[in-house]
């Protein structure tokens, strides 16, 4: 899941904001190793260009050889110095002192603290994937974050709807960087595949929203999903209104089809501009009208879904959905659900405002 870091950060408006480089750790600790490899080979050439200023205990001519330069090189850069090789000129010693010594600190910074924090980075990795396995459930798993996926994403979150209880499942590294900069978690790879999408934790899901850009790829992922999780709600996107009935014997319980829908908005948009206008605002989430689900209230059992104050388009009642003129439900009763369509200020899933503290009016 998302860490600390996932939250959105403030960034002057007009300013350059580059993306993140990620890279891998074991990457970066080779590249450091190269450079402390460069300092090493540095400093023995160093020390045999004034090997003249060194004196060798145990050779008899006192003299150092590019053997004995990179032998010093290497106990001097670890600080082991066992003493039989030493600077004995003045401009050698000084030498030591402003150049070899940084040196020596720089090498052992790379080796001991790019190892320290490969290993930190690896081990804090490993337990916040353990800690998000163990607490994931009743989440809800997207297949495919393209625009269909983010914007089914925003509408969840916007509706209450933690990020955190929400996996994206993408093979593409483009739909991975995006995801992870709106926070959510992610499981590359393919959703046609049954290890990947038990990575994913389908099993343990609520909700399944599939959103591929290929009607064969969502009727397998459907079949998929379904196999693994018998009951949770799947919901497929089809880009052919032929390819629906399918998804639908596949497991989905609803499918929405994107290109039919798109076409009945541009032709209702240019038969009337004003019903187009109508539509694009209850599509669109935080401005002008919604469309949302709410329960039923105690005081509003037998009355008409007309006499409401909110203004009733459908009643759920027994997992069907009827019309609110269909005379099956001329008379609201416990357990119903209401389909309404209010202000966007006000919460969707909420009763009306003033009517906050009321009971439900849930059967039994």
């Amino acid at each position: 899941m998302s860490d600390e870091s996932a939250q959105p950060v403030a960034r002057p408006r007009g300013g350059v904001a580059l993306p993140e480089r990620l890279r891998s750790p074991w990457w970066e600790l080779t590249r450091r190793l190269l450079l402390a490899f460069a300092i090493l080979a540095v400093t023995v050439l160093l020390v045999w260009f004034d090997r003249n200023g060194y004196h060798d205990s145990n050779d008899a001519s006192g003299k150092l050889s590019l053997v004995d330069a990179f032998y010093y090189t290497t106990v001097t850069l670890s600080t082991t110095g066992y003493g039989d090789i030493a600077p004995v000129a003045a401009h050698s010693r000084l030498l030591n002192a402003i150049v070899v010594t940084p040196m020596r600190i720089a090498f052992l910074a790379l080796l001991i603290g790019t190892t320290l924090e490969v290993l930190a980075s690896r081990s804090r990795e490993i337990f916040r994937i353990s800690r998000w396995r163990k607490h994931m459930g009743h989440h809800v798993v997207i297949v495919g974050y393209g625009t269909k996926g983010r914007s089914a994403v925003e509408t969840l979150v916007n509706n209450g709807q933690d990020r955190e209880r929400i996996v994206v499942v993408d093979p593409s590294a483009s739909a991975l960087q995006d995801a992870h900069a709106d926070g959510l978690a992610v499981i590359t790879g393919d959703a046609t595949r049954r290890d990947v999408l038990q990575r994913a934790g389908v099993d343990s899901a609520d909700q399944v929203i599939i959103t591929t850009d290929r009607d064969d790829s969502n009727v397998l992922a459907t079949l998929t999903v379904r196999q693994l999780n018998p009951s949770a709600y799947i919901v497929a996107a089809a880009r052919e209104q032929e390819n629906a009935p399918l998804m639908k014997q596949s497991g989905a319980n609803s499918v929405i089809t994107s290109s039919d829908a798109v076409g009945r908005l541009l032709g209702l948009s240019s038969l009337s501009p004003t019903l187009g206008a109508v539509m694009e605002d209850l599509l669109t989430y935080g401005e002008g009208l919604e469309v949302a689900e709410r329960p039923l209230l105690v005081n509003e059992v037998g009355k008409q879904p007309q006499r409401l104050p909110d203004q009733v388009i459908a009643v759920v009642r027994d997992e069907k959905v009827f019309r609110y003129f269909d005379p099956v439900v001329s008379q609201l009763a416990r357990g119903d659900r209401l389909v309404v369509v209010r202000p966007a200020k006000e919460l969707p899933w909420a009763p009306r405002p003033g009517t906050h503290d009321e009971d439900f009016a849930e059967e039994g």
